[in-house]
């Protein structure tokens, strides 16, 4: 009888720790499910990141590609306002020495009509000169403040 009580108490210790063990497998089923969930959670979010991040990288490709052509169209801007300038800049040295020769045929009592009409020429060049800087410089100016504007424009829109 005392071995059906040793038999006994030995199958109730092997049961007891077979409930341990189902216990701790469902238990350890139940954290790989949690384990699971959370991975698949994060592989969400670094899917959205991802995402992000490419969005980002393209907003900046397009705004580095219109900053570049912004900046290559105000530096031809800059070089036509630079040729007008030089051109007005001749003009006026040859309307100076236009001048300059007129006074000196007027002193000596000479009116040379080739002389008034190349004077009249070159401050008429002159003139087409300065007109043309202004509206290179014009120009320049209003390629500059255009972002600003729309800066301004996009903000009272929105």
């Amino acid at each position: 009888m005392s071995n059906i009580e040793e038999l006994q108490s030995r199958i109730a210790s092997a049961l007891a720790r077979i409930e341990g063990a189902a216990g701790t497998a469902l238990d350890v089923r139940d954290r790989n499910v949690e384990m699971q969930a959370a991975l698949d959670e994060e592989k969400t979010v670094t899917a959205q990141v991802e995402e992000r991040l490419r969005r980002l990288k393209e907003r900046q490709s397009d705004e580095l590609a219109q900053a570049t052509a912004q900046m290559q169209e105000t530096r031809a801007r800059v070089e036509a306002l630079d040729q007008e300038l030089q051109r007005m800049q001749k003009a006026n040295a040859a309307l100076r020495e236009a001048n300059a020769a007129l006074r000196a045929a007027n002193q000596e009592g000479v009116g040379d009509p080739h002389l008034i009409n190349a004077s009249m020429l070159a401050e008429l060049e002159a003139l087409r000169a300065a007109r043309a800087a202004d509206i290179a410089e014009t120009s320049a100016i209003l390629s500059a403040m255009a972002p600003v504007l729309r800066g301004d424009e996009e903000s009272a829109d929105a």
